[in-house]
């Protein structure tokens, strides 16, 4: 069930007494069936919520429609908002609805339903150079609770060369990013990614993690892959592409396209991302209906001498 249509509903639950399937379904534009599998899905992972069967029945929190949500554990109020704070805190308006439900919780919960709904970051696109292959983290949940409780703790790590070392980190959120998990950390060294998968063993210190106060993870993990996509594909490719030509882009190069403004002409200025002139030619060259390159020269030049390849083999005699 998404996280997003998990709070739209308890928040349903808690301004009104009662809701009906009918209700939530033409609140949330989904279907009665939908609405009542995400009912009671709410209840089986601890909210306080039950149905009342009968012509005047629907559904009602415990406590009444502004419970404090008691009937929570700790440790459900930390996985509830482990999975409605990536969803809730892109907007302005889910980050409000996010404050509401904090204050919802009983006093001791908030803290700690806090960190859990800012921990983590999903970040839905695939690298744009190449598609990672994971295997299971075996570290995860350790990693989680540590950035929840804000401990550091004693890393083993394996780099792509198989080299294993061992570091004290302070661990800052977790970003999920395609199939990868990556942990971001302050180290001696600055700031660092680790890849959940490669890393081999966790031992949470105690000591208290030294977190900036002006730390945002999704702000910190968009400025460290931008830096990470800079650096593997340093080649900038400048041209301008017919405004329907934008979401053919965008499904080719993904995050390595980037979108400027209109022309005069009317075409969109673009910017695309590559590490080898020729390769980005080839992939370029099957665009033309939409795209014209205007730089670098050398980019041009393979263009050119790839559609004189084709006119070669595949023009008329």
């Amino acid at each position: 069930m998404r996280a997003d249509r998990l709070m739209a509903i308890l928040l349903l639950l808690q301004h009104r007494e009662q809701v009906t399937a009918a209700e939530v379904a033409r609140e949330l534009e989904i279907s009665e069936r939908t609405a009542r599998r995400d009912l009671d899905a709410l209840g089986m992972a601890g909210v306080p919520v039950y149905s009342v069967r009968g012509r005047s029945g629907g559904w009602r929190l415990v406590g009444g429609a502004r419970t404090d949500l008691s009937g929570l554990t700790a440790s459900e109020a930390r996985a509830l908002f482990l999975v409605a704070g990536p969803a809730l805190s892109v907007t302005s308006i889910g980050k409000a609805a996010l404050r509401k439900l904090v204050h919802a919780l009983p006093e001791p919960f908030r803290v700690p339903a806090t960190a859990a709904a800012s921990s983590l970051v999903v970040d839905p696109e695939r690298w744009g150079w190449s598609r990672v292959e994971c295997r299971p983290p075996r570290f995860l949940d350790e990693l989680q609770d540590a950035v929840i409780r804000g401990v550091q703790v004693r890393l083993g790590y394996v780099d792509r060369e198989r080299r294993e070392t061992e570091r004290t980190v302070h661990p800052l959120g977790i970003v999920a990013k395609g199939p990868a998990r990556y942990l971001v950390a302050s180290t001696e060294a600055g700031r660092r990614t680790f890849r959940i998968d490669r890393v081999s063993s966790v031992d949470a210190t105690g000591d208290p993690v030294h977190r900036p106060d002006d730390f945002d993870l999704a702000e910190s993990w968009r400025a460290m892959a931008d830096e990470v996509e800079r650096q593997r594909t340093p080649l900038e490719v400048r041209a301008v592409c017919a405004p329907y030509g934008i979401g053919v882009l965008r499904m080719g190069f993904g995050d390595r396209l980037e979108v400027g403004g209109a022309t005069t002409d009317g075409r969109i200025e673009v910017v695309i991302r590559g590490n080898d002139e020729y390769i980005l030619a080839g992939e370029l060259a099957g665009l033309v209906a939409w795209v014209e390159v205007t730089g670098p020269p050398g980019v041009r030049d393979h263009l050119a001498s790839i559609g004189n390849a084709l006119v070669e083999r595949y023009g008329s005699d």
